[in-house]
C-alpha cells in the first residue's frame, strides 16, 4: 500500500508555495504527512514536490519518517503528471495507491483507512461530502438548470485506487490529451468502478487566505485539545 502526496504545485493561485508555509509552527506539508506516517494502512509514502525542492524535502522528511519508507520525486507540469510521477516511483509489490492533497492538513487516519478498504470490491474509493446546498448549473452565469443535490457530491481526498488500473487511466489520458482535476475523473473515463466514502467537513483544501485563515484556527483548537488531554 503506497501513500502519494502531490506537492509540486507553484501555489499561482495562493500567492506562494503553501506546501511549505509554516502552519503552527510546522510546514503544511508536516501536517499533512503525519496521519500517513502513524496509519497501518500504509507501508510507503511517495512525496512530489517541485524540482528544486527534492534534495531539502527528502533531508526534512528523513527526521520525521519513524522508519517509515518515505521517497521524493520531482513532480510534472500537470497534477496527473506529479501524480504518475509518484505511481511510477512506488515499490513493485504496491497493488494500491492512495492519493492525497498536500494542501488538506487534517485528513485523520480513520479516513485513509476507510478510503483504503472501500476498495475491497471496486477499482477505488474517493473520499467526498454530500452537498447540503441547492446546485446551479449554468452557461455564462446563466443558469440552466437546477441540479438533485441528493445526488451530488463534492469530492475531497485520499482518494485510493487499483495501482495497474490507475496507471491505464493515465495512460490513456495521456494518450488522449485529457486533463482532469482529480485522479478519479480520469478513472471514470475509462468505466472503471468508484466508490464513495463519507468525508468530514476539517477535511477542507487550501486554495486562498480565508482557507489558511481557517486552517489556523483548526490548528489552534486541536493544540488546545491535545494540551488539556496531556493536562488530564
Amino acid at each position: 500500500m503506497s501513500a502519494i502526496i502531490p506537492a509540486a504545485g507553484s501555489g499561482e493561485r495562493f500567492g506562494e508555495a503553501k506546501q511549505f508555509k509554516l502552519l503552527a509552527g510546522r510546514p503544511l506539508l508536516f501536517h499533512t504527512l503525519k496521519p500517513f506516517l502513524k496509519s497501518a494502512e500504509i507501508d510507503e509514502i511517495i512525496i512530489v514536490v517541485p524540482r528544486d525542492d527534492v534534495e531539502s524535502t527528502h533531508r526534512d522528511m528523513v527526521s520525521m519518517s519513524a522508519g517509515k519508507t518515505v521517497k521524493v520525486v520531482a513532480g510534472g507540469n500537470r497534477r496527473q503528471d506529479s501524480v504518475k510521477n509518484g505511481v511510477m516511483a512506488t515499490s513493485k509489490e504496491s497493488t494500491l495507491v492512495c492519493i492525497h492533497d498536500a494542501a488538506r492538513p487534517f485528513v485523520t487516519q480513520n479516513l485513509i483507512q476507510q478510503s483504503v478498504s472501500a476498495c475491497g470490491n471496486v477499482d477505488g474509493a474517493v473520499v467526498a461530502l454530500p452537498s447540503c446546498d441547492t446546485v446551479k448549473y449554468s452557461e455564462n452565469d446563466i443558469v440552466e438548470k437546477t441540479l438533485n443535490r441528493k445526488k451530488i457530491w463534492l469530492a475531497q481526498t485520499p482518494q485510493t485506487f487499483n495501482k495497474e488500473k490507475l496507471l491505464q487511466a493515465l495512460d490513456n489520458a495521456e494518450k488522449k490529451q485529457l486533463t482532469g482535476t482529480d485522479e478519479s475523473a480520469l478513472m471514470e473515463v475509462m468505466g472503471f468502478g468508484i466508490k464513495l466514502v463519507t468525508g468530514d467537513s476539517n477535511n477542507f483544501k487550501i486554495t486562498n487566505q480565508d482557507d489558511w485563515d481557517r486552517a489556523e484556527a483548526v490548528a489552534s483548537q486541536l493544540d488546545d485539545t491535545q494540551a488539556q488531554g496531556k493536562t488530564l
